[in-house]
C-alpha cells in the first residue's frame, strides 16, 4: 500500500475545509455588506477553534492515547458536517462564526494527527515527508480559490460544499490506511500525565524549534488572508485564479525544501525560508507602481517561501521530544502558534484599509524573529 501518498492526499482533501469561507470572500462581502475586517474574523473563528482543539489534545494527552488515524477521520468527517453547515444554513456573521469555530476544531484533529502519522510509518524521512504533508496542507488551502476560479455559476455554496466532499474522502482514505507501526505504546511505558508536553520546552532543541515556528506562524496565515486583497489589487479584482497560484505555488516549496533537506538538513532549509520571505515582507511596500510581472513574480516567490519552513519546523520538533509524546507535543506547538496568527490576522485586515501593501511590513517581525530562534539549530558550529 502507498502510504505517504495516502496520507498526503488526505491531507490535501481534509485541510481544503480551512480557507473555504474566504474563497467565497467577494461573494460574502457582497451578500453580507462586510468589510475586510469580517473576513478577518472568519479566519480567526477557524482558528480560534483549531487552538482550543489542539490545546484539548495535547493536554489530556489524547493525540497520544487513541489511534491517530480513527482521530483523523472522525475529525475530518465533523469538519465536513460543519463546513456544509456554513454552506447551506448561514446567513450572517453570527451563524458563519459558529460553523466556522466548529470547522477549526474539528481540523485540530486533521492536521496533527496526519503530522503523527507520517512518522508513524515512515520516520527515517520525517524532514522530507513532512514536507509533502505541509505542501498538501498548502494546496488544501488554496484549493477552495481554484474551484472558485472554475465559476460553475453554482454560487459560493458550491466551493464550500466541493470542500466538505473531499474532507469525506479523506476519512475514508484514513481510516482504511490505519496507523503505522513506529509509534506504538509498548508495555511498560509510564501512563501519560496530564500536562506533561509542558516540560518538552525545557528541552533547547525543541525549544529553539519551537520559538522558530511561532515566528513563522505570525506571517503564514496573515499572508494566506491578505492574498486574494494583494492580488486583487494586481488583477483588476479577479482575485480567485491568481490567488489560488500564489498559495498553491507554496506546495512546491515545500517540497523542494524537503528534497534540499536531504543535503543541508531541517533546520539550514527553515532557516533559508524565513530569511527569502523575511525580504518579500520587506520589499514588497516599495514595488508599489511596478510593472504587474515584476509584482507577480514577487508574490509568486512569497507564497513559495512562506511555508516551505513549516515541515521543518514539524520535523525538529519531533525528533527533539520523547516519541511516547510526539502527537501531544505537536499539537501543542500548533496551539501557540496558532494562537499567534489571530493577533497578525486581525490586526493586518483592521489595517488594509489604511495601509495597504504597507501591511506587509507588520508581517515583517516573524520571519525576522524565527531567524534569531532557530539560530542554535542551523548556525555552522
Amino acid at each position: 500500500m502507498p502510504v505517504l501518498p495516502i496520507i498526503v492526499i488526505a491531507q490535501l482533501f481534509g485541510t481544503s475545509l480551512w480557507f473555504s469561507a474566504n474563497a467565497a470572500g467577494d461573494d460574502l462581502m457582497r451578500a453580507w455588506q462586510l468589510v475586510p475586517a469580517d473576513l478577518g474574523r472568519l479566519t480567526n473563528a477557524v482558528q480560534l477553534g483549531f487552538i482550543l482543539g489542539t490545546l484539548g489534545f495535547s493536554l489530556t494527552g489524547l493525540a497520544d492515547r487513541f489511534p491517530a488515524s480513527r482521530i483523523f477521520a472522525l475529525c475530518a468527517l465533523l469538519g465536513a458536517a460543519a463546513n456544509a453547515g456554513f454552506a447551506l444554513f448561514a446567513n450572517s456573521m453570527d451563524s458563519a462564526l459558529l460553523f466556522r469555530f466548529a470547522v477549526g476544531l474539528a481540523l485540530a484533529g486533521v492536521y496533527p494527527l496526519g503530522m503523527k502519522l507520517v512518522v508513524s510509518w515512515v520516520p527515517e524521512q520525517a524532514g522530507p515527508a513532512l514536507a509533502w504533508l505541509v505542501g498538501m496542507l498548502t494546496l488544501g488551502t488554496a484549493l477552495p480559490h481554484g474551484v472558485r476560479f472554475l465559476e460553475t455559476g453554482w454560487g459560493w455554496q458550491a466551493t464550500v460544499l466541493v470542500s466538505s466532499g473531499l474532507a469525506v474522502l479523506a476519512a475514508a482514505l484514513i481510516r482504511r490506511l490505519g496507523d503505522g507501526p513506529h509509534l506504538v505504546r509498548k508495555p511498560g511505558t509510564p501512563p501519560l500525565r496530564l500536562g506533561r508536553v509542558l516540560l518538552t520546552f525545557a528541552e533547547p532543541r525543541f525549544r529553539a524549534s519551537a520559538l522558530g515556528y511561532f515566528g513563522h506562524m505570525w506571517e503564514l496565515y496573515a499572508f494566506w488572508t491578505l492574498v486574494p486583497l494583494l492580488v486583487g489589487a494586481i488583477a483588476q479584482g479577479k482575485a480567485s485564479g491568481p490567488a489560488f497560484a500564489v498559495i498553491g505555488i507554496g506546495a512546491a516549496g515545500c517540497v523542494l525544501g524537503g528534497f534540499a533537506s536531504r543535503k543541508i538538513g531541517s533546520a539550514r532549509v527553515a532557516a533559508i525560508a524565513l530569511a527569502v520571505s523575511a525580504a518579500c515582507c520587506a520589499a514588497y511596500p516599495f514595488l508599489k507602481g511596478s510593472p504587474e510581472w515584476l509584482l507577480a513574480l514577487v508574490m509568486l516567490i512569497w507564497g513559495a517561501s512562506v511555508v516551505a519552513d513549516s515541515p521543518h519546523f514539524s520535523a525538529l520538533s519531533a525528533r527533539a521530544c520523547p516519541p511516547e509524546i510526539v502527537g501531544s507535543a505537536l499539537a501543542f506547538q500548533n496551539a501557540i502558534g496558532f494562537a499567534i496568527t489571530m493577533v497578525s490576522i486581525t490586526l493586518s485586515t483592521r489595517l488594509w484599509p489604511e495601509w495597504h501593501e504597507q501591511v506587509a511590513w507588520l508581517l515583517l517581525p516573524g520571519p525576522l524573529l524565527g531567524l534569531v530562534a532557530l539560530a542554535p539549530l542551523w548556525r555552522p558550529r
